[in-house]
């Protein structure tokens, strides 16, 4: 193979795509008017630069329309590349040779922008690069104009990250992969912890048996993400054979670069890649872009009827804005330098030493000045790029063409919409995916290995997690409540995980030491995680890592229910002094009500013992048969009233509390108490349950706690059973009627999934345990595994019973004897008024002489006295 070909192969990226190059040549000086002579070197058979090259000459005709009184014009010169990088490559060097001032670069020239940039150093020509190179700082010269392929990388990377997927294949045109665009890729999906499974790199020669036999292989990986990244033309391939191969049905995921999204500009290929996910350049809308297009489409048509095109590419709009600037830096230098001055230099060899390096200089600073409006945004050069593009739409290609369904923009991330990202952050638009489905595919597991899961073997509560081996299978089957909330958050994650079960147990299908041990392996890398009831402590934490806890947290004591046998429990919710007070108010307003109601009200007169009588049932038992008829006694008895339903109320209430708690009581002094075998509980009884001269039993099933528990500890049994909540639940579904929990404090984490340190899968899996337990799935899975008993007691056992005492009462009883106070004053006052206004009356009759009308008011007073209420 020649140099030539060798070098052809190995430069080839973007050999199908657009080469924009406007070489501004050194004015060469008229009568008239200045010239500057624009080198466009195209590859006429891409559809995109077609549009690219007809952009350039609406902008060269329109700039001069407005600025007609301009005293220079650029005049493009086209040449056609046929797609070969060197042949373009060749023809900017001979355009510097003959004294180029500027160029404009395109995207064929993107594999060799360093050593342009180097050339337009050395000559000092101003070049802009409409390919996705990366700047250069040592080179002034190098003006970057497009986007750059980190930021590319960058938003492909942040999309694949909103789907939550963890591996994809990268596939390429080995001619992009030049030096820095490897480490850039990589480097924006490690930011997001995402692995490449694989990089496929094809040739821009590659046959199509070629294609095939690269696809077939990418099909026997697990992983079914792919993000494209190559020219138009070998693009257009590729899915050909993708489509013929399935690749294109439900399950597969495709995104491609804006690179590669150019396939879509011409129209061709729109079934093939349909349900792909793709990055396009956005520019904002504005009405001088939307004019344009118009004036651009029309043209078009005129010119071209057989184009059929969907829209004009964001490199079109770039080269516009990028002539209209070179054409107003070329005015500004032009002005600034006087024409004689290049008119006595007869000599090409005088103007290139002389002319050349004065004009390319003051070009190079009249376009860092620049500052314009134009259709993609505000042109302006800033540390040698310009920052045109910001952000990028992310559109879904459908039978109708392309569905904008979000963006991506810079230091934000992936929104719905532009105008408001902080309302639709990470919340793409309904997506179409291949074969028609809107679920989005799941990803593969990152590792090609399987997970290897262990599991403990146990004795008892297998509810929670139990082994069955098929001896015809030679397999080991999981299952109970932990393995099916493993499953379920295994199926909640956007990509699938291969799992193999392997039983922690000995030669005799035993436990194979204890929990702790199982554990530990995950550290000594047997195993990549644990699944069971396995609970979250400080010490295991050490050596693995734990997810959020899918149980409940705490401990609690099961104790047998028990038949009351205290004969005088009603007499314990009150206490002496709240006995005697409440009497002592008894009998003071039985003698007031009697006090007031004696004189006016016949029921409460008699003899000494029907006077008793009415004072005990009227007060005492509310009897409707004694008629009050003053105000006073009326309102006393509302007060009395009043002060025993607040005293009844409270006595009904703690006679309730003290039932219940002789029902389940637990002695706290001698007492024996159960726990699990190998359980943890067991140093956590005495600081938290506050049992006294304890002797703890182990036992290993639910049918042992209630044998235990039926004997009590007098019988060799024990008086409650300490275990975690889930076990309790699982051993009150079955013997709820005769037993109760008493909660304690959450002294424990609940159950948890154990992984290595480090491991991907924890914040996934903790994740889904959370929209687990939102949707309600966990809760689901505990009724299928272990009803929620309903006799529940959810109280703390309290020390000792507490009982009604005057301290609790005591604003009661002083309202009490305030009204009872103020009755009786009240009363006492009528009475001495009344007998007052009499003694007046005689002295006044005395005092007049008429006796015998003094006596009859006397009896007449006596009498009324006795009708008339107070």
């Amino acid at each position: 193979m020649d140099t030539r070909s060798s070098y052809r192969l190995t430069t080839s990226f973007h050999s199908s795509s657009v080469l924009l190059m406007f070489f501004c040549l050194l004015c060469q000086y008229c009568h008239s008017q200045n010239e500057f002579r624009v080198g466009v070197i195209l590859d006429m058979g891409s559809w995109n630069r077609k549009m690219v090259h007809s952009s350039i000459t609406m902008a060269v005709s329109e700039f001069y329309n407005i600025n007609s009184h301009y005293k220079t014009r650029i005049v493009p010169s086209t040449a056609d590349s046929k797609g070969d990088p060197l042949q373009a490559l060749e023809a900017a060097q001979e355009l510097v040779v003959k004294n180029v001032a500027a160029m404009i670069v395109g995207a064929e020239m993107s594999l060799d922008a360093k050593l342009l940039a180097l050339i337009g150093d050395k000559a000092r020509v101003p070049i802009f690069s409409l390919s996705g190179s990366a700047s250069f700082d040592e080179y002034p010269y190098f003006l970057q104009l497009s986007h750059s392929e980190a930021m590319q990388f960058e938003a492909t990377a942040a999309l694949v990250e909103s789907f939550h997927w963890k591996a994809i294949i990268f596939i390429g045109e080995n001619a992009n992969y030049k030096p820095g665009v490897i480490s850039c890729l990589l480097e924006s999906f490690q930011e997001k912890n995402i692995q490449i499974d694989h990089i496929s790199s094809l040739s821009s020669t590659i046959t199509d048996d070629g294609i095939l036999a690269e696809l077939h292989k990418l099909m026997s990986m697990q992983t079914t993400i792919f993000v494209l990244h190559m020219t138009p033309s070998l693009a257009s391939r590729l899915f050909s054979s993708v489509k013929s191969l399935g690749m294109q049905s439900e399950g597969y995921a495709w995104i491609l670069t804006d690179t590669t999204r150019d396939i879509m500009n011409s129209g061709e290929l729109m079934q093939p890649i349909e349900g792909a996910l793709a990055l396009k350049p956005y520019v904002p809308p504005s009405t001088k872009l939307r004019n344009f297009t118009s004036r651009w489409r029309k043209e078009l048509q005129d010119k071209k009827p057989y184009m059929n095109v969907n829209e004009l590419s964001s490199h079109g709009l770039w080269a516009y804005d990028a002539i209209w600037a070179l054409a107003k830096a070329v005015e500004e230098v032009n002005m600034q330098i006087n024409p004689k001055s290049t008119e006595e230099h007869n000599s090409a060899s005088d103007f290139i030493h002389v002319g050349v390096s004065l004009i390319q200089k003051k070009l190079l600073y009249e376009l860092v000045k620049t500052r314009f409006e134009g259709l993609s945004g505000e042109f302006k050069i800033i540390n040698r790029t310009v920052p045109i593009l910001k952000a990028f739409e992310i559109v879904n290609v459908i039978e109708e063409g392309e569905k904008r369904v979000g963006f991506w923009a810079k230091g934000v991330g992936i929104t719905r919409e532009i105008m408001h990202p902080a309302l639709s952050h990470n919340n793409l638009k309904l997506i179409v995916w291949p074969g028609g489905s809107i679920t989005a595919p799941k990803g593969a597991w990152p590792s090609r290995k399987k997970l290897r899961v262990g599991v403990p073997k146990k004795k008892g509560f297998t509810e929670f997690i139990n082994l069955e081996y098929d001896p015809q299978t030679n397999t080991t089957r999981a299952m109970g409540f932990c393995v099916d909330v493993f499953k379920a958050a295994l199926e909640a994650l956007p990509y699938e995980v291969p799992i193999e079960y392997i039983p922690f147990v000995d030669a005799n299908g035993e436990l194979k030491g204890t929990y702790n041990d199982l554990v530990y392996q995950i550290y000594l890398e047997q195993y990549d995680a644990v699944v069971g009831d396995v609970t979250i402590t400080n010490n295991r934490s050490q050596y693995v890592e734990f997810t959020i806890p899918y149980t409940e947290i705490g401990v609690g004591t099961i104790t047998k229910v028990k038949e009351n046998e205290d004969m005088w429990i009603f007499t314990k919710p009150v206490g002496a002094d709240l006995c005697l007070i409440t009497a002592v108010f008894f009998i003071l307003t039985g003698i007031v009500i009697w006090f007031i109601e004696k004189p006016i009200n016949k029921e409460f007169q008699g003899s000494l013992s029907q006077q008793i009588g009415t004072i005990f049932f009227s007060t005492l038992f509310l009897s409707s048969r004694q008629k009050l008829s003053s105000n006073l006694s009326r309102f006393v008895m509302f007060i009395w009233v009043f002060l025993v339903l607040i005293l009844t109320s409270s006595y009904t209430a703690t006679l309730a509390s003290l039932l219940t708690v002789q029902q389940i009581g637990l002695a706290s002094r001698g007492a024996n108490v159960g726990y699990q075998t190998g359980s943890f509980v067991e140093r956590a009884i005495a600081s938290n349950l506050n049992f006294m001269d304890y002797s703890l039993r182990p036992y290993s099933s639910a049918e042992e706690y209630a044998d235990a528990l039926s004997k009590g500890s007098k019988n060799r049994g024990v008086d409650g059973i300490v275990d975690e909540m889930p076990y309790i639940k699982a051993f009150l579904s079955k013997y709820s009627p005769d037993y109760a929990m008493v909660d304690s404090a959450s002294t424990t984490n609940g159950f948890s999934f154990a992984f290595r340190k480090g491991s991907p899968l924890v914040p996934e899996i903790s994740r889904a345990i959370a929209k687990l337990r939102e949707e309600g799935t966990l809760s689901t899975l505990e009724k299928k595994w272990y009803n929620k008993p309903s006799s529940l007691v959810n109280q703390e056992l309290p020390p000792k019973p507490q009982v009604l005492k005057v301290d609790s009462f005591g604003g009661l009883f002083v309202i009490g004897g305030v009204s009872l106070g103020l009755a009786l004053f009240a009363r006492i006052f009528y009475i001495i008024r009344g007998k007052l206004n009499i003694y007046n009356y005689m002295f006044q009759t005395l005092a007049s002489g008429n006796l015998a009308i003094m006596l009859r008011h006397m009896i007449s007073s006596s009498e009324l006295k006795k009708t008339m209420p107070v």
